[in-house]
């Protein structure tokens, strides 16, 4: 099977960063499908793992965690899944990933794709999606029953790169909240606000003044996409008392938690690969929350966030894609179709 892969990690101008490869094709045993892959995302978790660093895989390593496929056959275990079902994931950040022709991901991790998109569509939901519904709804605990939210707003750090497109639908349409996104630039603005902002604010000024100015001095919830040391204390001053904050992106200097403690506030870190890593008693939510997702999709409740496709899948197209996200400018998601 066709696949890209790395054994160094190397700057993304390295052609040799990423690399055509040919593999054998793994065979699916227990609870494990084997998806024949039609399109892929990339995220910022590819281009963190793929970032230069001294270490060399004595085998090659495939990235990808976001993709589209037609189950090619199951492992004696499965129960979800039957050959020929059109699926989409995001899997497992310790296992091989889905640059690759084909791929073997737990069913617990995966859904059933959308009837009403293309794969292209499809593909760049899974990790995004999985990431914000449960920063929203588990971490956030924020309840999806409308009028539990009268009056309640969630402020979106960063909403216009993958994750925060996906939050801001989630937010605004399922919860019912008054969502506030942060972009800086008139195409990022003009996304949030069609994703289904209420309110978009410049990251680049003082968030405290513009939500003044707003009549929303604070805020019940706030998700941070973006970096977690520059908004922990503007996230502190702009927080509710009680309210909670949830964080996705690493940080780099300690954080001073005792900061919170007058407002007794709530922070938390969302990890989507989580369930995953410690293949804990409700892995299985996963699938559930793809296919709530897919059936919002095809309601025509949530729309993909997609917004640049590269075609075939090979490396130089990965190696584009690396670069459009490690640029940190990225609108909505960058996917790749077809394999040649």
């Amino acid at each position: 099977m066709k696949a890209v892969a790395l054994t160094k990690y190397l700057p993304v101008s390295d052609p040799d960063c990423l690399f055509d490869i040919e593999l054998k094709r793994p065979d699916a045993k227990g609870r494990d499908l084997l998806v024949h892959i039609d399109a892929v995302s990339v995220n910022p978790v590819d281009t963190k793992i793929r970032s230069p660093k001294s270490l060399i895989e004595d085998n090659p390593k495939i990235l990808g965690w976001d993709a589209c496929g037609v189950v090619e056959s199951v492992g004696e275990n499965v129960t979800l899944f039957a050959k020929g079902d059109k699926v989409f994931y995001a899997g497992d950040v310790t296992k091989q990933g889905s640059n690759s022709e084909y791929q073997l991901v737990d069913e617990r991790l995966v859904g059933f794709a959308p009837s009403s998109l293309d794969g292209t569509q499809i593909a760049a939901m899974p990790l995004t999606a999985i990431t914000a519904w449960e920063a929203i709804f588990e971490r956030l605990v924020i309840s999806q029953n409308k009028s539990d939210n009268h009056k309640k707003s969630l402020l979106i750090i960063g909403g216009a790169g993958g994750v925060g497109s996906i939050a801001i639908q989630l937010a605004s349409v399922v919860a019912g909240l008054t969502v506030i996104a942060t972009a800086s630039r008139p195409e990022s603005i003009a996304w949030c606000k069609n994703m289904g902002a209420n309110y978009v604010i410049n990251h680049y000024e003082s968030l405290s003044e513009q939500l003044r100015d707003l009549k929303l001095p604070h805020c019940d919830y706030i998700l941070c996409c973006n970096s977690t040391d520059q908004y922990f204390d503007p996230m502190i001053e702009l927080i509710k008392p009680k309210g909670k904050i949830c964080c996705i992106v690493d940080n780099t200097s300690p954080l001073e938690m005792q900061k919170l403690k007058p407002k007794s506030a709530t922070f938390c870190w969302e990890f989507m690969f989580t369930r995953a890593m410690f293949k804990t008693d409700d892995m299985i939510e996963q699938h559930h929350i793809l296919n709530r997702v897919a059936q919002l999709l095809d309601e025509g409740v949530l729309k993909s966030t997609l917004n640049q496709v590269y075609s075939p899948i090979n490396a130089e197209n990965l190696r584009l894609a690396h670069r459009d996200v490690e640029q940190g400018a990225m609108i909505g998601k960058v996917v790749l179709s077809l394999w040649k």
